[in-house]
């Protein structure tokens, strides 16, 4: 079963026990991943379907960011749709992890100390191995302390 049978499925379920915040949420991705699907003119893979879902999460992550702290129901809004959308998310890899295929590829590379100069040439390594597994800014964030 993909996601979007998944998704759909689960949004049928949020419809029958009255749940609106779930079916809504449900509803706006189960669009998001139809029209990219229209886009492509094809279905989506896999990590396709994953790149639209985490991109959902992110904009509403930047939307309850932005939002003013006396607007209690957007941000109410936008934690509970966090919540369900993380639900479909691929599992992020942790910190340990992370540093782990960094320190594997200065091996490969041969690099013992590293140094602020070989953040470009990391980083080209780095980015295809953990693309779509980890969040960019605390990937970047790793490499940085382990370079100073």
């Amino acid at each position: 079963m993909n996601k979007i049978e998944l998704i759909r499925t689960e949004m049928v379920a949020a419809m029958k026990n009255k749940d609106k915040e779930r079916k809504d949420t449900l509803s706006m991705l189960l669009s998001s991943l139809k029209n990219k699907a229209i886009d492509k003119r094809a279905d989506l893979t896999e990590d396709e379907e994953n790149e639209v879902i985490k991109k959902e999460i992110k904009q509403t992550k930047e939307t309850l960011e932005t939002s003013p702290a006396d607007r209690v129901d957007i941000i109410e809004q936008c934690k509970i749709r966090i919540q369900i959308l993380s639900e479909f998310a691929p599992e992020e890899m942790s910190e340990n992890q992370i540093r782990g295929v960094i320190t594997e590829i200065l091996t490969q590379m041969g690099i013992d100390n590293p140094s602020a100069k070989d953040k470009g040439k990391l980083m080209k390594e780095l980015m295809p191995k953990v693309k779509g597994k980890a969040d960019g800014s605390l990937v970047n964030q790793i490499v940085s302390e382990i370079l100073q």
